[in-house]
């Protein structure tokens, strides 16, 4: 009686928590997920870029760093060391000076190097505590900045998450990329959730002394990719010094240098993406 009591006392936990997380999704107008089939493809970086051009297009816009393990976007928007706040409504999004609000781990940490040494059940259980305790308040776009695969974290956040708006895909040139990309598009079809596009990073290189583009990973596998599953492909990004002085300084390229080529690249991907959501909202 006592174990039957304990496992419906769980079933309500998840129940009631179930409930808060939609209440506070349903405050965030579009929600897109960010994802890799593997590491090292510079997701994160696409994910703070991509924040910042929103804001650049009048969205209020947020991120989740659903990478606990690595939670890497706080240090690129230059407010790893704050501290977090909670107040009556829950825990307070750390706003960056351009005002996208940031919810991770980095946050909860003594220290910057401090390890998160957790399983699956912990872990699940911190990324649907972000969902449902985070005061979001009112965003017009959240972005949900996952860690690579098709594991625990990610397919957490896909189906707690009701009425998530779609994906986007970051991958890098070479098959390994790619092969795990298909991993994660099939993922994403099981789970009946909308690709809104693929984008290729780290395609070439441009050369800041003759602004030549040199394609040391090759190039166009992840066009290729989009038209074997029929999903756009939203663009190119090459590997970029400037970008990377960048997320060393705390900033992104969008927000430090606005008018140049890898900008301009990140604002009409967004621009692709916002023509998806409106059609997909009608």
């Amino acid at each position: 009686m006592k174990q039957e009591n304990s496992v419906n006392n769980q079933k309500l936990a998840v129940m009631e928590q179930d409930i808060k997380i939609a209440r506070s999704m349903s405050l965030v107008t579009y929600k897109i997920a960010v994802m890799s089939g593997k590491g090292g493809v510079g997701k994160s970086t696409v994910t703070v870029n991509l924040a910042e051009s929103f804001v650049k297009k009048g969205y209020k816009t947020g991120i989740l760093d659903a990478d606990l393990h690595g939670p890497n976007v706080p240090k690129m928007l230059g407010i790893h060391k704050t501290e977090l706040m909670v107040d009556e409504n829950g825990m307070v999004p750390v706003e960056t000076a351009n005002g996208i609000k940031v919810m991770s781990t980095e946050f909860l940490l003594p220290h910057e190097n401090s390890p998160i040494i957790w399983r699956g059940p912990k872990k699940t259980g911190a990324i649907r505590q972000f969902l449902s305790d985070v005061n979001w308040e009112n965003l017009d776009v959240l972005l949900i900045d996952n860690p690579p695969g098709t594991g625990d974290e990610p397919l957490t956040i896909l189906q707690s998450i009701p009425s998530l708006d779609g994906m986007v895909i970051v991958t890098t040139p070479q098959s390994v990329s790619l092969e795990d990309v298909e991993k994660c598009i099939n993922m994403a079809k099981k789970l009946n959730i909308r690709i809104f596009g693929v984008i290729e990073n780290m395609s070439g290189f441009i050369c800041p002394h003759c602004n030549e583009e040199i394609f040391i990973f090759g190039r166009g596998g992840g066009e290729e990719i989009s038209k074997k599953f029929d999903i756009p492909f939203l663009g190119f990004l090459p590997l970029d010094i400037n970008t990377y002085q960048a997320s060393e300084e705390g900033l992104s390229i969008i927000d430090k240098d606005p008018g140049s080529e890898i900008s301009k690249r990140i604002l009409d991907m967004v621009t692709k993406v916002e023509e998806n959501l409106k059609n997909k909202r009608g």
